[in-house]
């Protein structure tokens, strides 16, 4: 065998060996519409009493911590039944 000819069955081997690597897959399958709108989660309803405290808040100008302290103090005390912090908070 010459060397050209070995560099021929080289070059040929070598093509059938990569032909499957380059070879397409199959392309996923299109989500429907009925499924793209089950896998997103559905917005969470807020109570009334919360978003009566997050108006409080609002109203209040308050932010981070003392948001979320006073919205949870304001909520446990609406769900008890009794009127919200309001007076109690005043500085």
């Amino acid at each position: 065998m010459t060397l050209a000819s070995r560099l021929a069955v080289v070059a040929i081997a070598s093509l059938f060996a990569t032909g499957t690597a380059f070879a397409q897959t199959a392309a996923p399958a299109a989500k429907t519409d009925a499924a793209a709108t089950t896998d997103k989660k559905a917005p969470k309803e807020h109570s009334a009493e919360s978003l009566e405290c997050s108006k409080q808040a609002d109203a209040k100008g308050l932010h981070g911590k003392e948001r979320k302290k006073f919205r949870s103090d304001c909520i446990k005390t609406a769900k008890a039944g009794t009127a919200a912090p309001a007076a109690a908070d005043k500085k």
